[in-house]
């Protein structure tokens, strides 16, 4: 075997472990855990970032300012260009329908049509927000952008 006989396939799909299926499979008794103590335990295990008796770091070290994560507001973006590949012409286009031709993948999440692309196709839609360009493009085009409360 050389070098150059290795494809890519070679050694991507590795056997997945069997544990707890007696002596034969190579992981008999205790399954890889060991014997005793913490990790040998069903739900056993330290939580992610623990550092022992050591203060950890996110407790280390200084917070300050402001943190917006807990107020953002989490869109899903619709651009115009994507209206005109996956409706007909003088489609309704909703939030159902936007989720229904995979465009939008949460309906808890209000829907923003954006201006990136062009369209040519005389469509209804209706979303919470429009940016300025999108709703050019969509009466442009004779179709009718309408603003609705999420």
């Amino acid at each position: 075997m050389n070098l150059t006989e290795i494809t890519e396939q070679a050694g991507k799909h590795k056997r997945r472990r069997r544990v707890g299926r007696g002596h034969g499979s190579g992981h008999g008794k205790t399954s890889g855990r060991g014997h005793k103590g913490q990790n040998s335990r069903s739900g056993g295990g330290v939580r992610p970032l623990t550092e022992g008796g050591q203060m950890p770091l996110f407790r280390r070290i200084p917070k300050r300012g402001f943190n917006n994560a807990l107020f953002r507001e989490n869109w899903s973006i619709v651009n115009v260009g994507d209206l005109q590949e996956r409706f007909d012409e003088s489609a309704h286009v909703t939030g159902l329908a936007l989720t229904e031709v995979g465009l939008v993948r949460n309906l808890k999440r209000p829907i923003k049509i954006l201006g990136d692309g062009t369209l040519s196709k005389k469509l209804k839609v209706e979303a919470q927000k429009f940016s300025a360009q999108a709703l050019e493009k969509i009466t442009a085009a004779g179709g009718e952008a309408n603003v609705v409360a999420s």
